[in-house]
C-alpha cells in the first residue's frame, strides 16, 4: 500500500511554527525552475502528434502511412500504426533518461540543483535542434536521445529545487506547479500540432519538433539568475549566515531562526552520508525506497502516457479524421490543465492521501468505461461510430482529470517530502528513473497489442513456428479475403 505508507504530510507539518509568506521572490524563483515542467509536456505532445501527421509519417516511416491510409479490410485497426521504428522513435527518449538521471543525482547533491536545470535546459536545446533539421531516422532518434538526457536533469532537479525553496505550508501547491507546466507543455504541443497541420507544403511537423528550443532556452537563461537553495547552500558550503540572509528574502520576515536551526541539523545528518544510493537501501530507509519505487510504477500503470504518447494516433484509429484526433488531443489536455489547478488550490488543504484515492477511484471508472463501449463499439475492420468516438473522448477527459489532480503532480511531490536531505537526490532519481522505465515498455509495446482472436498472427510470424502455422493462416486469410497484419 504506497498511499498509505507514508504518514500524511509528511514535511507539511515539520513547518509547525515556521514564520514567513509567499514572497514574489519566492514565487518567480520557482515558477522560472517549473517552466522545466513544459519540456517534459512539450515533448509528450509533440511526440504523440507527430506521429498522427501523414506528412511526417511518409517521410520517416512511409509503411506505417502506407497501412494507415488503407481502407476497410485491408490492415485491422489494432495494428495501423504498429511499427518498431516508430515505437523506438518514441521510446527510446526514456532509456536516455534513465541513465541521465541516475548520473544527475550525484551532480545535483555535489554542485546544487540549479546546475543540474543549466546542463538538462542545454542539452535539450541541443536536441531540438536536430529534430527539426532531421533528414533521417538516425537524427531523429539522436534528436530523442539528447531530449531524454535533458529531461533526466531537469526531472530530477526541479522537484526538489521547488520542495526545498517553498515555504513548508505551500509546499504541495508550489511544487503543483511542475505538473501544471507539464500540463501546459503538453497543451501547447497540442495546439501547435493542430495549426502546423495545415502547412500544405508538408514541412509543418520541423516547426513542432523545433518548437522545443523554446522552454529549454526559458530554463537554461532563468537558470543562470536563479539563486541556489538555502538546503544545499548549507549541505555544501556550511554557510549558514549567507542560508540566512536567502531565507529572509524567500520567507519576507527576518524571524526564520527556527527554520534555519532544522536545515543545519538536517545538513550535518546529510555531510556523515556519502553514498546516498547504497544509503537508501538501508533498513531505516525502507519506507522512503518503497514510496519512490511504488508511487512512480503506478503512476505509469495507469495508463496515462497511453494518451499522452498516442492519444492523436488512438482518436485515428476509432475513427477521427486527422485534424479532428489532434483537436481531440487538445480538448483533452485543457480538462487537464484545468484539474491540475484546482490540485494546487485543494493539495495542501485536503492531503495528499485523498487526492490519490479520490484520483483512482475516478481513473478505474473512466477506463472500465472506455473498454465497454470498445468492446461493444469498436471492429477490427470497421471505423467506429461517430457519437460513441466522441463517448470515448469524453470518458478520457474525465480519465486525464482524474489523474491531473492526484498520481500526476503527487507523484513528484510525496517522495520529495518523506526523504530526508541526505538521500533525497538519490529517491528523487529513483523516482524519474522509474517513470522513465515505465514509460518505455508502454511505449514499445502498445501499438503492438493484438486481440486475443488475432493471436495466431504472432505464430506466423515467430522465426521458428511461422514454419509449422504459416500455411495453414495465409490459407485462411485468403479465404476470409484480408491481407496479413503486419509484422511484430
Amino acid at each position: 500500500m504506497a498511499i498509505g505508507a507514508f504518514a500524511e504530510g509528511a514535511l507539511a507539518d515539520g513547518g509547525e511554527g515556521y514564520s514567513g509568506r509567499v514572497t514574489p521572490f519566492v514565487v518567480l524563483s520557482c515558477v522560472v525552475a517549473s517552466s522545466g515542467g513544459i519540456l517534459f509536456g512539450y515533448d509528450l505532445g509533440i511526440s504523440g502528434g507527430v506521429t498522427s501527421m501523414d506528412s511526417f509519417l511518409k517521410r520517416f516511416f512511409p509503411e506505417v502511412y502506407r497501412q494507415s491510409q488503407m481502407q476497410d479490410t485491408k490492415v485491422s485497426h489494432y495494428c495501423e500504426f504498429n511499427s518498431e521504428l516508430l515505437t523506438m522513435f518514441t521510446s527510446s527518449l526514456y532509456i536516455a533518461g534513465l541513465v541521465a538521471t541516475l548520473v544527475a543525482a550525484s551532480i545535483t547533491r555535489r554542485y546544487g540543483r540549479r546546475v543540474s536545470m543549466l546542463i538538462g535546459g542545454t542539452i535539450f536545446v541541443a536536441g531540438s535542434v536536430f529534430g527539426g533539421a532531421a533528414v533521417n531516422v538516425p537524427m531523429l532518434i539522436l534528436n530523442r536521445i539528447l531530449l531524454g538526457i535533458g529531461l533526466g536533469f531537469t526531472n530530477q532537479s526541479i522537484p526538489l529545487y521547488l520542495s526545498e525553496m517553498a515555504p513548508p505550508r505551500y509546499r504541495g501547491a508550489i511544487n503543483n506547479g511542475f505538473e501544471l507546466c507539464i500540463s501546459l507543455g503538453i497543451l501547447f504541443a497540442n495546439i501547435l500540432n493542430y495549426f502546423v497541420i495545415k502547412i500544405t507544403a508538408g514541412w509543418g511537423w520541423r516547426i513542432s519538433l523545433s518548437m522545443a528550443a523554446l522552454p529549454a532556452a526559458f530554463l537554461t537563461i532563468g537558470a543562470i539568475f536563479l539563486p541556489e537553495t538555502p538546503s544545499f547552500i548549507i549541505q555544501h558550503d556550511g554557510d549558514t549566515n549567507k542560508a540566512r540572509i536567502l531565507l529572509q528574502k524567500l520567507r519576507g520576515t527576518t524571524s526564520v531562526q527556527k527554520e534555519l536551526d532544522d536545515l543545519v541539523s538536517a545538513s550535518n545528518l546529510s555531510r556523515t552520508t556519502q553514498y546516498p544510493f547504497r544509503n537508501i537501501f538501508k533498513r531505516k530507509y525502507r519506507p522512503q525506497l518503497v514510496i519512490a519505487l511504488l508511487i512512480p510504477f503506478f503512476n505509469q500503470v495507469t495508463g496515462i502516457n497511453v494518451m499522452n504518447f498516442y492519444a492523436p494516433v488512438m482518436f485515428r484509429t476509432i475513427g477521427l479524421k486527422e485534424r479532428a484526433s489532434l483537436f481531440s488531443s487538445v480538448v483533452t489536455r485543457l480538462c487537464a490543465t484545468f484539474a491540475n489547478i484546482i490540485a494546487m488550490m485543494v493539495v495542501d488543504r485536503f492531503g495528499r492521501r485523498k487526492l490519490f484515492l479520490i484520483g483512482g477511484v475516478q481513473m478505474i471508472l473512466s477506463q472500465f468505461t472506455v473498454g465497454a463501449i470498445l468492446a461493444a463499439k469498436f471492429k477490427d475492420y470497421e471505423d467506429m461510430d461517430n457519437e460513441y468516438a466522441y463517448l470515448v473522448l469524453i470518458t478520457m477527459c474525465v480519465f486525464v482529470a482524474g489523474f491531473a489532480w492526484s498520481w500526476g503532480p503527487l507523484t513528484f511531490l510525496v517522495p520529495a517530502e518523506v526523504c530526508p536531505l541526505e538521500i533525497r537526490s538519490a529517491g528523487q532519481s529513483i523516482v524519474v528513473a522509474v517513470v522513465f522505465l515505465m514509460a518505455f515498455v508502454i511505449g514499445q509495446i502498445f501499438l503492438e497489442k493484438l486481440p486475443m482472436e488475432q493471436m495466431e498472427q504472432v505464430w506466423s510470424r515467430h522465426w521458428f513456428w511461422k514454419k509449422i502455422v504459416g500455411e495453414k493462416v495465409e490459407k485462411k486469410q485468403a479465404n476470409s479475403g484480408k491481407t496479413a497484419l503486419p509484422s511484430l
